[in-house]
């Protein structure tokens, strides 16, 4: 298992006081909104079970939801809407979402590591951490956040419009999601944009 906090270390090394990790959940569904966190850990902080979201059972994420908020110095969790998905395009509602995240904490980092290979969009001093959530702890940490919360969401859209199976895929893309479009047509939780590309 990689050292999560190898580059954390590094940075704080170099004289940063404070940073946080942001990551989202949710760019590639065809419904619900996009998630973000925004988590800053104590230094060194040890999580077990705590090095890739992605390869997590939902158990185990909730349970880590628990742990992380629990020690976290501070976080913060954000949506970006479908309507704003639409408006701004995914990648934009994602830094929307990501912002609004970093906006919630009480405490400023200065620096904000970012997942992935794009923080344009981004309105504080931040840098890319490709596959950050697998090598680093504070966005590991974020990744699990956005995750839980968004599924959490998918649950309630889940009980409002039952018979797209929501709390079954999340709003991805599976054959039962497919196949309950084509018997109901798009509901209002929807992303427009995304089911242009089915045909």
């Amino acid at each position: 298992m990689p050292d999560l906090w190898s580059l954390e270390n590094e940075i704080y090394a170099s004289g940063v006081r404070l940073l946080c990790g942001v990551d989202e959940a949710g760019r590639g569904p065809l419904a619900g909104p996009v998630c973000a966190a925004a988590v800053i850990l104590p230094r060194g902080l040890e999580i077990p079970g705590l090095n890739d979201s992605k390869q997590l059972s939902e158990k185990k994420r909730e349970a880590l939801f628990a742990r992380i908020t629990e020690k976290a110095l501070d976080y913060g969790i954000a949506f970006a809407q479908v309507e704003e998905i639409e408006a701004l395009n995914i990648l934009g509602a994602t830094f929307l979402a990501m912002n609004r995240a970093i906006e919630q904490l009480r405490l400023v980092p200065e620096l904000a590591l970012i997942d992935g290979n794009r923080n344009s969009g981004i309105k504080v001093p931040s840098r890319c951490v490709v596959k950050g959530d697998a090598c680093c702890a504070d966005i590991a940490a974020a990744s699990i956040l956005a995750k839980v919360s968004r599924d959490r969401l998918m649950l309630q859209l889940a009980e409002q419009y039952p018979q797209y199976h929501f709390e079954q895929h999340k709003g991805y893309g599976t054959k039962l999601h497919y196949e309950a479009l084509r018997t109901y047509g798009p509901s209002p939780a929807h992303r427009p944009s995304f089911l242009r590309r089915m045909h």
